[in-house]
């Protein structure tokens, strides 16, 4: 299939550059991927499309301040950071720019403490290169390396964003607990607390997952044939608790509502791995087994959903891994024509954008 297929005009205008004053306010799309039938709400609306007993499975990763500034520490040329994922011992996937000024060996230096003679509070040492300014970094530093982060990183916004973010939190769902993404699963970025009470209020059950979202994010799709496209690996982990949710959900009928595709690539591979573990036969119901590990899982038109029923989604970028996914559970000519829809409805798209149920 090729990539091309997924392409479409949006006008730069489209793409949100702030967070709406209220999460909530937010416009909402619906399709329904039976029919293809398109109606124009808000989100506030989207609790009249759920039901007593269905289970909303939400991302709780935390974002962390991963955008570095500093220098290169024998030129003092500048150098940016984006941290994507942690190896261990003090080592970091990052991508490194400009790419040119850091390859083996360089050293990068960030902050200075003023009671230690001006020595840098972070320095990072180049230890493999990798491609398109990809790089494995080693960090030294005295103290904690989260509380460091804190004091001198940002919030690593999208490169479509031009405008400041004046409120870290605003990129941060409000349910967000476990750090270790380089970007939000920004589905979630329009629940309140309030509105997740009155869910439950109805009858929905709450339900949470972590991945951490890294690389992917931020590489576009470079082939021609979506076939040829290899995921990067993320980090996710699906509890006992939320496993048992599942399977009671299922069992009684009701629905699997994924807030966010990296929610559903969570659930979807964990389904995967419980079709293998439990020699799972066609027809069968499939009971969903807690797990955790890395995830490189691409979704897109002719895979077969094992556990998300419904998706509650931003717009994507044309020709992403995230449209591919959405027309696997939607349809791809039922999806390009709501996006047609919404370009022509002017609704907000991307990270701060506006809402879409899938159902």
């Amino acid at each position: 299939m090729e990539v091309q297929a997924f392409d479409f005009e949006l006008p730069e205008s489209l793409i949100a550059q702030t967070p709406l004053l209220e999460r909530t306010a937010s416009r909402l799309l619906t399709l329904n991927k039976e029919t293809g039938e398109t109606a124009h709400r808000t989100f506030e609306d989207l609790i009249s499309y759920l039901e007593a007993g269905d289970l909303l499975v939400m991302n709780d990763t935390r974002v962390i301040p991963a955008r570095l500034f500093g220098m290169k520490k024998d030129t003092g040329a500048k150098v940016e950071l984006l941290l994507l994922k942690p190896l261990g011992e003090d080592r970091w996937e990052a991508l490194v720019k400009p790419g040119k000024r850091m390859q083996l060996g360089a050293v990068a230096v960030f902050g200075t403490a003023a009671d230690d003679g001006g020595e840098p509070l972070l320095t990072a040492e180049v230890v493999e290169v990798g491609d398109m300014g990809a790089r494995i970094l080693q960090f030294r530093y005295t103290g904690i390396f989260n509380e460091i982060l804190d004091r001198l990183g940002e919030m690593p916004l999208p490169p479509y964003i031009k405008e400041q973010l004046s409120e870290r939190e605003r990129y941060q769902t409000v349910y967000a607990k476990h750090e270790g993404s380089s970007a939000a699963p920004t589905a979630g970025l329009h629940f309140t607390a309030d509105y997740l009470e009155r869910l439950k209020d109805k009858g929905v059950r709450l339900a949470f997952v972590t991945l951490h979202v890294g690389l992917g994010t931020f590489r576009p799709v470079s082939v021609d044939k979506i076939e040829d496209h290899q995921m990067h690996a993320e980090y996710y982990i699906l509890s006992e608790e939320t496993a048992a949710l599942i399977n009671e959900t299922k069992s009684a009928g009701k629905r699997v509502i994924a807030v966010g595709t990296t929610s559903a690539r969570t659930l979807e591979t964990a389904a995967g791995l419980s079709r293998e573990q439990s020699g799972y036969q066609e027809g069968q119901p499939l009971l969903i087994q807690a797990s955790q590990g890395w995830t490189s899982i691409f979704i897109y038109p002719g895979y077969t959903f094992g556990v998300v029923d419904v998706l509650l989604t931003n717009f994507h970028l044309p020709k992403s891994t995230l449209l591919m996914l959405i027309s696997a559970l939607a349809g791809k000519s039922n999806v390009m024509r709501a996006y047609e829809e919404a370009v022509k409805e002017e609704y907000r798209f991307f990270s701060f954008g506006d809402a879409m149920l899938i159902y």
